[in-house]
């Protein structure tokens, strides 16, 4: 009897996953469908965008998640379909994991650049960028050779921002709450 495998067993540890056929179509789809919504929603924040620093935060956010899903899409085709092309397999799945880092600190943009946070945000507006390129780094030199250590930088790199919220005034925050809440201005 022909068992259909939808996903292959764990792999040791320095060692690359190999995905089932069924994997490789699910990763292409899944990261494809999303390019246009993106596109598409990028567009719409940025139209939307009041001032100079919302159009900004929009930007970034709409190019970062923009760009992990193309990315993500095209390492996956190529991992798919053109797997004898070694070399642009391999550049393509370092784009695909550096990326992730810079998507992590576009997601904080429009959090940090457009409320009032206290005194730690306007370091971490800036931190966030390094530690994505500490990261981008990381995967240039290290690339499937650490995996729990990969792990671990983008956990803290999606945790650490969040941080800035420990210096917030807890008052003016409750405020900003209610009156976006219940619109009282």
């Amino acid at each position: 009897m022909n068992l259909v495998r939808f996903m292959n067993n764990p792999v040791p540890p320095n060692k690359r996953y190999q995905p089932t056929e069924y994997e490789h179509a699910a990763n292409c789809a899944t990261h494809a469908l999303w390019i246009i919504p993106s596109l598409l929603g990028s567009s719409v924040l940025h139209f939307q965008s009041e001032d100079q620093w919302e159009r900004l935060s929009a930007w970034v956010y709409g190019a970062g998640l923009s760009s992990l899903f193309i990315i993500s899409t095209l390492f996956h085709t190529v991992a798919w379909k053109k797997s004898h092309l070694r070399s642009v397999e391999h550049c393509f799945h370092m784009c695909d994991r550096m990326v992730i880092y810079f998507f992590i600190a576009a997601s904080y943009a429009p959090w940090l650049n457009l409320r009032e946070l206290g005194p730690w945000a306007c370091h971490m507006r800036w931190l966030v960028w390094v530690m994505a390129s500490f990261g981008t780094t990381y995967v240039f030199f290290f690339h499937e050779r650490y995996k729990i250590m990969e792990l671990i930088c983008y956990t803290v790199m999606g945790v650490f921002p969040a941080l800035v919220i420990l210096s917030m005034d807890l008052d003016h925050f409750c405020l900003n709450i209610c009156e976006t809440t219940f619109k009282v201005r």
